[in-house]
This record gives C-alpha cells, structure tokens and sequence, in this order.
C-alpha cells in the first residue's frame, strides 16, 4: 500500500497528477508539463518533493571505521559538512544501492538513501553494525521532509530567506542548524537534475508550510512546482545513474562507471576482493538517437546482426533542444583502448543512433570503467557537477 508523503495534500491544491513511487504517492507532475518543468529547473528553477528518500544516522565512536567497512568510497578526511557520494556493495562486488553520507561532526553522520531501497539499506546496515564496534544505525525518515530547490535561480530565491553567509559555499557541502522562516533545517547544496540548486531537509511537520514559502519567494523568479517526470528526464540528460537501471544487485560499481568512487587504496570494505578480482563485463556508454523513435530501458543494442548491448534508461533531452534527441544510457562489452576504434551501424532494431567522436575519445582515454554521456559530447550545453563529487 502507498504511502502519502507529507506534502500529498499540497501537491493536490497545485494541481499535481499523483502516481505510485517506490511505495509512495508523489507528483508525476503539474499542469504545466513535464517538459515546462524540464526547462524551468534549466532556466529558471523548480521545487521537487524528495520526502519519500531515506535518512539514516551513524553514531558513535567507531561510526567513521563502520563507514568506511560498509561502503566503497572513503570517509576518513571529511571536513564538517562535507557530502561525499558512495556505493554500497554486497561481498560479490554488486550493489546495495547508492548514497550520500554527510559529515555532520565527528562520531555523526547523516546518510540519504533511495526511496525503494531504504528498508533493505537500513536492514543491510544493521546486519553489519556489529562488524565495528561502538556505532549505531538509526533510521529516523518518518520524521524528515527533503524539498529541492533546483535551477540557475535556486540561490537568487533562497538568499531572500537566508544570510548570504548562512549558505554552503562548496557542491557537496551542507550547512546545519539553518532558520528558514523560522523553520529549522539543513541546507545542501546538491541535487539530481544536473543544475545548480539545494536541497532542504527539516521537520516532517514543517513540509507544507516550507514548500508554500518557497512558491511565493520564487515567483517572480519563475519558481514552478515539479514532478517525477521532469525529474527523470533531468537526470537523464545529466547522465546521472538510477538504481534499478544502472545499477543494481547484478551490477559493480566499475561496470555503472562509478569507479571514481571505489576506494581500493582504503584496507577493506565489503565488495573489495570481489571488485578486484574481475575484469567489468561491460560499459555504459550514452547515444544520441539519429533517427525517430523513442528508446525506452531493457531494448537489446544491435551492431549490424550482433546484439552488443541493452538499454537501460532513455528519454528526450528537451534543453538539448532536439525534439527526436534521446538520451539511452547502454551497456556494451568494455571499449577497446585503440584510437580507431569507431561504434558504426548500430540500432536499435529500425532506430540508429551515433556515438560522437569525443565520445569515443572520453572512452579510450578512461578505459573500460568509463562513465560516458552524450552531454559530454558537441552539443553540449552545460555540465553536471555530478562528475566532480568524489
């Protein structure tokens, strides 16, 4: 049974299109559209409901050993504050899912999970509690509400509410114990759109109230309400992976081209010896689509005759501004370091695509673990921060 996220009621006043979600009931999206929604967040800004994510906090004096056991990336030289982007491996080297661990002082960390993960993320945390002494897992979503405030006028509309000195000054920072409106919350400066923005978490109760103060001190800024599709076709034309598409529990990490992420200079974790024992199977790659059709996630890559590869996400990229434009990320076999190599005659069945020659050479250089999107190609416009949060 769905569960309605604290701000079901006000997506209903604005008009939002409810759907079912990763066991919650979230806006699809508004009257507006979702490509209206799309290019506000490029242009303008928009607000995003997140409370359905997970939060989960690490305590205590072995918390910093626990996390740097459990998870992929390193944690060891965090300033307070500092976000820093992870995997988290079962023993064969596939993932749990991915997430974000914020640093909030020593012997506490705040950790942001997947909506449809976080019952198993936290049951997998607490199996291995015990692994690290003196730590503890407590899962406390229930009572936090996440709101995004996402676009190239995020900052312009939150500095009418904040001291300029009260913000994060880095990506991936966060700033604690902030007063919004006089409602206490965090302030991060992250996202999952590709574009400049924050995410707020505070007090579940406090949802409502937040969201409609944001509405009115970003209206003359073209501050829109936005919805899961805008979000995911924002994702997409960032190259920002998705559990359950680009990764999963039958995925490494180095396959999804998170590879900047795995620490292998750190004494262990769990995954560890299974990662660096194998060679990834296969690459992620992004296509421009050449011709019309649409390229949906688990559509089978063709070169000629020879299956190479499956889709596993793709949408139109509308601030690409191509209306035939899709963004597939596919996997394919590991790209051969050789400057000649070219990817030529592929389809998908009757609809083509090709790779671009800068592509191809983001490959070549990054080998087989490349994470590689058509946003890094000729039409770009913008790029994601994303690639930059190790």
């Amino acid at each position: 049974m769905e569960k309605p996220t604290q701000l079901y009621a006000t997506h209903q006043a604005h008009g939002g299109k409810i759907v079912p979600f990763a066991g919650y009931l979230l806006p699809v999206q508004y009257q507006t559209g979702v490509i209206a929604e799309h290019m506000a967040v490029r242009e303008a800004c928009g607000l995003f409901d997140v409370s359905h994510m997970g939060e989960i906090l690490c305590e205590g004096p072995g918390a910093l050993k626990l996390l740097n056991h459990l998870l992929t990336n390193d944690f060891t030289n965090m300033y307070d504050g500092q976000a820093r982007y992870s995997l988290m491996c079962y023993e064969n080297g596939c993932c749990v899912d991915d997430l974000i661990v914020y640093k909030v002082r020593d012997e506490r960390y705040f950790i942001v999970v997947n909506a449809a993960n976080k019952d198993k993320d936290f049951t997998w945390m607490k199996a291995h509690e015990q692994d690290v002494e003196g730590a503890t897992f407590t899962d406390i979503s229930h009572s936090v509400a996440q709101i995004a405030v996402q676009g190239p006028k995020a900052h312009e509309i939150l500095a009418k509410l904040l001291p300029e000195d009260e913000f994060p000054v880095k990506y991936y920072s966060a700033c604690f114990d902030r007063t919004i409106g006089g409602m206490h919350c965090i302030v991060s400066k992250t996202g999952y759109t590709g574009s400049a923005g924050y995410e707020l978490y505070l007090d579940a109760e406090n949802a409502a109230a937040m969201w409609e103060l944001l509405l009115e001190t970003g209206k003359e800024e073209g501050l829109i309400c936005c919805g899961l599709g805008a979000r995911d076709t924002l994702r997409l034309e960032a190259g920002m992976p998705l559990y359950g598409h680009e990764m999963n529990e039958t995925i490494t990490p180095l396959e999804s081209g998170l590879g900047f992420c795995v620490k292998f200079s750190k004494e262990e974790f769990i995954g560890k010896e299974a990662l660096e024992a194998s060679e990834p199977a296969r690459t992620r790659i992004g296509l421009k689509i050449t011709g019309r059709g649409i390229v949906r996630e688990h559509m089978p890559v063709f070169s000629g005759d020879t299956k190479v590869g499956m889709t596993t996400s793709g949408t139109h990229a509308p601030y690409l501004g191509y209306p035939t434009y899709i963004v597939p990320l596919v996997f394919i076999p590991p790209i051969p370091a050789d400057p000649y190599f070219v990817l030529s005659n592929i389809a998908f069945k009757s609809i083509s695509f090709v790779v671009s020659e800068r592509l191809i050479l983001a490959a070549i250089i990054a080998g087989s673990n490349a994470c590689i999107f058509i946003l890094f190609g000729l039409e770009a416009k913008f790029a994601p921060a994303f690639i930059n949060s190790s």
